[in-house]
C-alpha cells in the first residue's frame, strides 16, 4: 500500500477443525494472488478456529495474515494478551473490529463483551505500539509492530455520518480501512466524494470489499441474513435472469466488473475479496480483473514448506 500498489487481500474462512491441514489447504487457494490473508474472528457470530490460531498457522508457512480481532468476545485484557502473543509469532496487521452481535449467530444464548468497541481497539492497539505500556500503563518490554486497520459500511445509513465515522477511526489509528461488501458503485462514489473533502484518502488507504454471488437466492439469504450487508435489487434481478446453471459464473462476471470500476475511483488502494466457500474462484476473478501478477513465487509460502 505504501508503495502505490493497487492492494489485493483476501478472506480465509477458518475451519470447524483442529487440523492445520485445513487452514494450509484454504491459504494455497489464495497466496499466489493476494498481497495479505485476513483471517476472520468467529465472524457472524459463529464459531470457527480462532483468527490468532490460523495466524499463527500462515506465519509458520510463510504467508502474510491480517488478524481480525472483534470486540465482541473479550475484555481488555484479553485483547491486549492476543495481539502481544500474535506479534510474538509475526503477525503485523491488525483489522479493529466490534463484532456481529451474538443474536446473529447460532448460539445467541452466549454473552456478549465489548469491554471496548472498533475506535478503543484501534486505540488500545496504537498506544502498545507507540506508546509502549498497557492501557493501565505499565510498560511493555518490547512493542509489537503493527499495521493498523479498520472496518467501514459506505453502503448502510446514515450516509451521510460515514465519512466522519472513518475519520474518527483514521483519529485513532487507523492506517487501512476494509469495506463491507460493495454491490453499489454510484453509493461508494458518494462515500468516497466525502472522504477526499475530508483529505482522509491521503491518510488511510482504502481497500474496497468485493465478492461473487453464488446464485440469486444466495444473493437474497445474504442480504436478508448477513448483518451490514446491501445488495440492491438490481443486482437479484440480473442473477435471476440467467439460467440457474449459470448463476454463478454471472455472480463471478459481477465481481470482476465491480473491481474494474472501483480501481477507477479515486482514493481507493485496493480490493478485499471475500469469496465465501468459493476461494476456487478468488484466483480467476483476479486474473480476470486485471490485477497479476501479484507475489514473486519464492515470497509464497507453502504447507510442504511447514512440513520441511
Amino acid at each position: 500500500m505504501r508503495s502505490g500498489r493497487f492492494a489485493v487481500t483476501a478472506e480465509l474462512n477458518p475451519p470447524d477443525s483442529a487440523d492445520p491441514q485445513a487452514v494450509y489447504d484454504r491459504a494455497l487457494v489464495l497466496a499466489s494472488v493476494c498481497d495479505a490473508i485476513n483471517a476472520t474472528d468467529a465472524s457472524g457470530a459463529n464459531v470457527h478456529m480462532s483468527s490468532v490460531g490460523v495466524c499463527a498457522l500462515l506465519t509458520r508457512a510463510g504467508y502474510e495474515p491480517v488478524l481480525q480481532v472483534s470486540c465482541r468476545d473479550r475484555n481488555r485484557i484479553a485483547i491486549q494478551g492476543d495481539l502481544l502473543g500474535a506479534a510474538a509469532m509475526g503477525v503485523r496487521n491488525v483489522l479493529c473490529l466490534s463484532g456481529d452481535g451474538v443474536q446473529a449467530g447460532d448460539q445467541p444464548e452466549a454473552k456478549p463483551v465489548f469491554d471496548l468497541d472498533s475506535i478503543t481497539l484501534l486505540a488500545t492497539a496504537r498506544t502498545l505500539r507507540d506508546e509502549g505500556r498497557f492501557l493501565s500503563g505499565r510498560p511493555l518490554e518490547a512493542r509489537p509492530d503493527f499495521f493498523l486497520g479498520a472496518a467501514e459500511n459506505p453502503f448502510a445509513p446514515p450516509f451521510e455520518e460515514r465519512a466522519r465515522r472513518l475519520a474518527k477511526k483514521v483519529e485513532a489509528g487507523a492506517e487501512f480501512i476494509q469495506t463491507q461488501f460493495c454491490f453499489d458503485v454510484p453509493r461508494l462514489a458518494s462515500f468516497l466524494r466525502r472522504v477526499r473533502d475530508l483529505g482522509l484518502h491521503h491518510r488511510v488507504a482504502i481497500l474496497v470489499g468485493v465478492g461473487p454471488l453464488r446464485s440469486a437466492r444466495s444473493a437474497e439469504w445474504i442480504r436478508s441474513h448477513v448483518p451490514g450487508v446491501v445488495i440492491p435489487d438490481e443486482v437479484v434481478r440480473r442473477l435471476r435472469l440467467v439460467p440457474g446453471d449459470r448463476q454463478q459464473e454471472e455472480g463471478k462476471r459481477l465481481c470482476i466488473e465491480i473491481i474494474q470500476q472501483v480501481r477507477e475511483l479515486e482514493g481507493v488502494r485496493g480490493v478485499h475479496i471475500m469469496a465465501y466457500r468459493q476461494e476456487e474462484l478468488v484466483a480467476e476473478i483476479i486474473e480476470a480483473a486485471g490485477l497479476l501478477p501479484r507475489r514473486k513465487a519464492s515470497a509464497v509460502g507453502t504447507a510442504a514448506g511447514v512440513e520441511a
